[in-house]
């Protein structure tokens, strides 16, 4: 039978849930047991991907197209595998299953309640990544904090899991944090009091709780902890910031964390076995000489919408032995040909985003990187600007332009494409999950893969308009990675740079520590050999 792990927060939100539900993973994956996770978020909309990364960070993609929460990305890093839409829940997708029930007459008239018809619904969805993933354990995390009125739903049908189940078989841990009071120098318990109480008055009693703290935490805090929320002393384990969240596994693992899970939920797992990722940890924290990075966009100021590009440069730099140093640059700070941060960068990312104000600034950032042969990786929109950029240089014109900024535009070189799946207009044509890419022989991108195929997961409309293809060629543009039959561009890069690489699909999704993704590895490496004033000291063409 399946066993559940329940992951709740206290206090605050961003209390670090997410790592806690991945570290949790890589914990029992490194005693051989088989893992899968899953997202239940108590907001109404029917799916993170039309919010803003302002308010929830980066959209992140799973391989059949769901568009989730970045806590997934989390996940799938930690646990190395790769997620269904399944493990990716929201109210607004509860609620919306029931009334289309409802209204389909599946209720045979009867009152529809929050009990037991929304938490059955709740409680299937949950089931369901158990019946997908075949999963040993199932770790499931309920966003936001105890207390929202919108999460309680989420919560009653987590309680009930336990009845249903059998209590060998759910297990609940509470995140909380520990806020320090300079004033005094203390770190007080009370919220989390407070935090427990009222979880505990939903019907939820914790079996762990991790406290999340800035600091160390002392043995009389455990056991005040201990004895106020009525948790076992073993089962109160702090969670004190680390230098990487890679570490939170083996800062958990050594706290006795996967002891207690194993005992608790009555597993058979072997010895635990961390080592591998232990050297990573190790080599992550090692003092390294630094590749500086320049990422443009328009959210920098929050770095979370852009969470996997700057995990999956961090990984790619720990294969050349180095530590990455991103420099975030807003695209409105390039206004008017202002280049000055990009000159003290060794390469150029610009990753894809759903707002597009600033791409004129974003297209002065790939300008750069040609004139100046400094290393570019362009990522879905990241694409577009390479491709309008060169096509401007090409044709001498700057009206040269996607349909998406310019609809009237007398260069199109990226438009829309109809039925890009079966049944779909045209301007609903969006490709959403994995696709396959022909890798052209004796491209770089041929060369950074290693193989023939690469399967890549999109989130885009706009296409690369191949009537402009043979002209820009012919300029020096060149598709090194194509669609199955040729008809749509995946990869595009410059054969008269020294490393100017863009792709259609989001490649930093696909990128875990432990297995770099080849285009970032291939990047950092060209980066390395690029002094901050843009001359190459070594780097082959071929």
């Amino acid at each position: 039978m399946t066993k559940y792990i329940f992951v709740t927060g206290g206090v605050v939100s961003s209390v670090g849930k997410g790592i806690s539900v991945a570290s949790i993973g890589r914990i029992l994956k490194g005693r051989s047991i088989s893992v899968s996770a899953q997202k239940l978020d108590p907001y109404l909309n029917a799916a993170p991907g039309m919010i803003s990364p302002a308010q929830h960070g980066e959209v992140f993609v799973t391989q059949d197209g769901a568009e989730t929460d970045l806590d997934l990305g989390h996940y799938e890093r930690f646990l190395g595998v790769d997620l269904t839409q399944a493990s990716s829940v929201s109210a607004g997708q509860v609620y919306s299953s029931i009334i289309a029930r409802e209204r389909n007459g599946d209720f045979l008239g009867g009152t529809i309640q929050v009990v037991p018809q929304l938490t059955n619904e709740i409680k299937r969805r949950i089931r369901r990544v158990a019946e997908i993933s075949e999963a040993a354990v199932v770790i499931v995390e309920v966003g936001g904090t105890v207390g929202d009125i919108e999460g309680q739903p989420f919560l009653e049908a987590i309680r009930q899991m336990r009845k249903d189940e059998g209590r060998d078989n759910v297990l609940y841990i509470h995140v909380t944090f520990l806020p320090h009071i300079a004033a005094t120098n203390e770190i007080k318990t009370k919220p989390t009091q407070h935090s427990v109480n009222e979880l505990r008055r939903i019907g939820i009693q914790p079996d762990a709780i991790f406290c999340r703290s800035d600091s160390e935490i002392s043995e009389g805090i455990k056991d005040k902890i201990s004895l106020f929320c009525d948790v076992d002393k073993e089962a109160v384990i702090p969670l004190v910031t680390g230098d990487t969240i890679y570490e939170v596994p083996l800062l958990l693992e050594e706290y006795g964390l996967g002891d207690f899970l194993v005992n608790r939920l009555r597993v058979d797992g072997k010895e635990s076995n961390l080592d591998q990722w232990r050297d990573m940890v190790n080599r992550l924290k090692a003092p390294k000489e630094p590749v500086t990075i320049g990422l443009v966009g328009e959210y920098v100021d929050l770095q979370d919408a852009y969470y996997s590009v700057r995990e999956a440069l961090c990984h790619a730099a720990l294969t050349h032995d180095r530590e990455v140093r991103i420099e975030w640059i807003n695209s409105e700070e390039l206004q008017g040909g202002r280049t000055n941060r990009l000159r003290q960068v060794q390469g150029v990312i610009v990753p894809g985003e759903v707002g597009h104000q600033g791409v004129e600034d974003t297209i002065e950032a790939a300008r750069f990187a040609r004139e100046k042969d400094i290393p570019y990786l362009g990522l879905c929109l990241g694409m577009q600007v390479m491709a309008i950029e060169f096509g401007r240089h090409a044709f001498d014109s700057r009206e040269v332009n996607s349909t998406e900024f310019d609809p009237d535009t007398a260069y199109p070189v990226l438009h829309l494409r109809s039925q890009q799946r079966p049944g779909e207009q045209e301007d609903s044509a969006v490709r959403l999950g994995t696709y396959p890419c022909h890798l052209i022989p004796g491209t770089l991108a041929a060369r950074a893969y290693g193989c023939d195929v690469a399967y890549e997961r999109h989130r885009h409309r706009f296409e690369f308009n191949n009537a402009f293809r043979q002209p820009l060629e012919d300029a020096g543009m060149i598709a090194s990675g194509v669609s199955p039959h040729g008809e749509l561009v995946e990869i595009s890069e410059l054969s008269n740079h020294p490393w100017m690489v863009s792709c259609q699909f989001q490649a930093e999704f696909r990128s875990r520590p432990d297995h770099p993704h080849p285009l970032f590895v291939d990047f950092i490496g060209a980066a390395k050999k690029t002094t901050v004033e843009g001359s190459q000291t070594s780097l082959p063409m071929d």
